[in-house]
């Protein structure tokens, strides 16, 4: 198990909000957990110093684009990114120091999977620096993606058939938990069991997480094959969780 930090930002500043009350409409009020008082780099540079590779920075929305890429410039090579990736400014964003570009939105396009766009995109940058968010909602008693700021559903069923298919065509992936996403009430156990079933590639779950029994758990559930976001429970986003000894947790259970 290994621990991916995250940076996520909403309108230009870091922030922990709670992921479902995202909306196109600029006008609804979006739940914010925290509000950080440090920028972008101040983080990364955190990130770097611990020496943790593979998290990510998601821009929830315009007016990030500055804040994305202050923080890619100060850890090269140590963060993704996602939030309005696209075939047409991916190279940009690797270019800036990103190890690999997230897409969610540009390739589930009107509810469907877009193979022409993410074959666009694998063209673009290559399967290696790739990772496809499959950020996703139950309904049915089944688990689809949803896009568009996590408020739209897709036809696209997360499964192991899927999985299997689309890992031809990416390096990783991140599966946000809509459901609990900012909400500090614990991982949902059924998604990671059923991820750790299915998933052949890198992969990281995040959403929920709030104690250090929850890491132990999800460290059982997972089996070695996921890996771990925590976000708003961090004591460095307002959180209760020391930061520091979430980082030394998972590096001692690391596989």
């Amino acid at each position: 198990m290994k621990f991916r930090p995250c940076i996520d930002l909403h309108k230009g500043k870091v922030k922990q909000i709670v992921g479902e009350t995202l909306s196109q409409n600029e006008d609804q009020q979006v739940v914010e957990n925290f509000v950080s008082e440090h920028d972008s780099a101040y983080y990364a540079d955190m990130f770097q110093r611990d020496q943790l590779t593979g998290g990510h920075v998601i821009m929830l929305g315009g007016g990030n684009e500055e804040a994305a890429l202050k923080a890619l410039r100060a850890y090269p090579g140590g963060l993704q990114i996602g939030g309005g990736i696209r075939a047409e400014n991916a190279a940009q964003y690797l270019e800036a120091g990103a190890s690999h570009v997230i897409v969610t939105s540009y390739i589930f396009r009107d509810g469907e999977l877009d193979m022409d766009n993410l074959q666009r995109i694998v063209s673009e940058v290559g399967k290696e620096k790739l990772v496809i968010d499959l950020s996703c909602k139950k309904r049915d008693d089944k688990w689809f993606v949803v896009t568009n700021q996590w408020t739209t559903f897709s036809s696209f069923e997360v499964k192991a058939a899927h999985l299997e298919e689309l890992a031809q065509y990416c390096d990783e992936y991140l599966v946000h938990a809509v459901d609990v996403e900012g909400k500090r009430s614990g991982i949902l156990t059924d998604l990671v069991e059923q991820l750790a079933q299915w998933v052949t590639i890198p992969t990281t779950y995040a959403g929920g997480a709030r104690s250090f029994d929850d890491l132990a758990l999800f460290q059982k559930l997972a089996a070695g094959k996921l890996d771990i976001t925590i976000g708003s429970a961090l004591d460095i986003f307002g959180g209760s969780m020391p930061y520091e000894d979430v980082v030394a947790f998972c590096k001692s259970r690391a596989y």
